[in-house]
């Protein structure tokens, strides 16, 4: 393989660039951004000369080697990053979905893990990933752990294919998600409780009641803009999974919603603010849970189902796009129907 080196003197003539050539076609000449001076003065100069041609040397060299390993699928040595959070962040960049931040959280979650800025690839031991795994299993609840884990396996296959492991050191390392404790839901009787409480904000409390009708997320909500509200539907994307998404209008949506204006529906503090304020809204309503936003996201399936809506229908206005989540999240044990259940076997 012939690998040629081209020297070009600079305008002034007293430093010449060096370029790496092994075709006349497009993308065989690369320039390697090497000078040395014309006419070294000092011993700098001269030292910075013999060292600058080592290095093109050895530059034009691995350029010989990717030449004669391209098609073989062999990685050389030089391309391996020193640093494995490098590869990671790269492959994060590389591989991010708009609206699915999970990848880039499971990077973060990792660098919180190692708690040092550099990790040398022959680090990340079968050890480690379990040790990563138990990690996310201590500090994150419900399927996150699970769902962070798998995006970090699909990570170290991928380098496992780009040479940095021989073998998958997460391969047997399974995912586990861990379960939470059951979210506060609301009943019939509370959303007409919570309707007719004060709140100390108003546009947190019709944004919440919103919410109760239409099951929208804080992330779809709080962005809500008037041109998305239609004469009998809501048409929007989620900015969770980036999915389209038309739910029908109730007339209590519709009121609250108000008359059509320009820009946003609603105008609403922060996430955490809001919480704060549905909190304390709940408790003057004399609702004894702790009601989180998602909780009225929950609230909207399980009183659709105990109604007699199909999966399948709920799944559609939550914009879910298959009943999974319906039946293993929102479905749960509820002592009402317990009651009820109890009450049919033969006396």
């Amino acid at each position: 393989m012939n690998c040629r080196v081209l020297e070009r003197p600079n305008r002034e003539g007293i430093k010449i660039y060096y370029t790496l050539e092994w075709g006349k076609d497009t993308g065989q000449r690369v320039a390697t951004g090497i000078f040395t001076h014309t006419k070294p003065k000092t011993t700098i100069e001269r030292n910075h000369n013999k060292e600058a041609l080592a290095i093109l040397e050895t530059k034009k060299s691995q350029t010989i080697l990717e030449l004669q390993a391209s098609g073989t699928g062999y990685i050389l040595q030089h391309k391996i990053m020193s640093n494995f959070l490098d590869y990671y962040e790269e492959f994060v960049q590389k591989n991010a979905r708009k609206g699915n931040r999970s990848l880039l959280c499971s990077l973060s979650a990792f660098r919180l893990f190692v708690g040092k800025d550099s990790v040398a690839p022959h680090e990340i031991t079968e050890n480690l990933c379990e040790r990563f795994r138990n990690y996310l299993l201590d500090n994150l609840s419900g399927e996150t752990p699970a769902d962070y884990f798998m995006r970090f396996k699909r990570m170290i296959r991928a380098a496992t294919k780009d040479g940095y492991f021989r073998t998958n050191p997460a391969e047997d390392v399974a995912a586990k998600a861990k379960p939470s404790g059951k979210k506060d839901i609301l009943s019939a009787a509370e959303y007409k409780l919570l309707m007719k409480a004060h709140c100390s904000n108003y546009e947190v409390k019709k944004a919440a009641i919103f919410c109760l009708y239409t099951g929208f997320r804080w992330c779809d909500v709080a962005p809500l803009q008037w041109s998305q509200v239609k004469e009998n539907t809501i048409v929007i994307t989620q900015e969770k999974t980036s999915n389209p998404l038309e739910v029908p209008l109730h007339p209590i949506a519709k009121q609250i919603a108000g008359d059509r204006k320009k820009g946003r529906v609603f105008h609403l503090p922060t996430q955490d603010g809001a919480n704060k304020v549905s909190t304390k809204w709940a408790k003057d309503a004399g609702i004894d849970k702790h009601i989180t936003w998602h909780c009225l996201r929950h609230s909207i399936s399980v009183l659709l189902q105990d109604n007699g809506t199909d999966a399948a229908t709920v799944a559609g206005i939550l914009g879910h796009t298959t009943t999974k989540y319906v039946h293993k999240t929102y479905q749960r044990y509820k002592i009402d129907s317990a009651v009820k259940a109890i009450a049919t076997l033969p006396s």
